[in-house]
């Protein structure tokens, strides 16, 4: 028999591969969900700029996310009845949401809200949608896009407010570093 104390040789450690954040496969993984976010966050600095609404683009853009939201639900759907149920769910989920979107855009609403804000509001209306559409699937990535186009709202109105402040403190810094700038100085010999 072999002495209790005696312990067999540990084994060499094997070191897991890198998880590297910025692989391949991960950004192909998210690259729906990122340009969803892009083409939001587009769509309000355009209608906010450009004075006029963009109606046709925000019902791309809605119907686009529902197909991410099916893609991403359609694995965890093993057989066909449960594939129709997510096929209904999300089709009456984001026509409710089209419904909303083109109530905003209604030519009464349209003389009390003003031109700037109806992208923001189209931009909540999709967040919203988003949101509750990853809750609906349980899926942490569509509620985080929907979370991101929410938070992006008051970030993009507070840029416009303050870009002309940002614009004043860069150029008095610049000021400063003109003022202030080490010059050489000549030497005489």
């Amino acid at each position: 028999m072999s002495d209790p104390t005696e312990f067999p040789p540990p084994e060499p450690e094997v070191e897991p591969p890198p998880d590297r954040f910025f692989s391949t496969s991960a950004l192909l993984r998210n690259a729906p969900f990122v340009v969803a976010l892009a083409l939001a966050i587009f769509g309000v600095a355009y209608s906010s700029f450009s004075g006029h609404p963009i109606n046709g683009y925000w019902e791309m853009l809605a119907i686009a996310i529902g197909l991410v939201c099916i893609f991403t639900g359609w694995p965890n759907a093993p057989d066909r009845e449960t594939r129709f149920t997510l096929l209904w769910k999300q089709a009456a989920h984001w026509i409710a949401i089209l419904v909303a979107m083109n109530l905003v855009l209604l030519q009464g609403v349209q003389q009390v809200l003003p031109i700037q804000a109806t992208g923001l509001v189209l931009m909540l209306l999709l967040a919203v949608g988003t949101f509750l559409a990853g809750v609906n699937l349980a899926s942490l990535r569509i509620c985080f896009l929907g979370l991101a186009m929410a938070l992006a709202i008051p970030g993009m109105t507070w840029l416009k407010q303050a870009s002309l402040l940002l614009a004043l403190a860069g150029v008095a810094i610049a000021g400063l570093a003109v003022a202030f700038w080490p010059r050489g100085t000549k030497r005489s010999d």
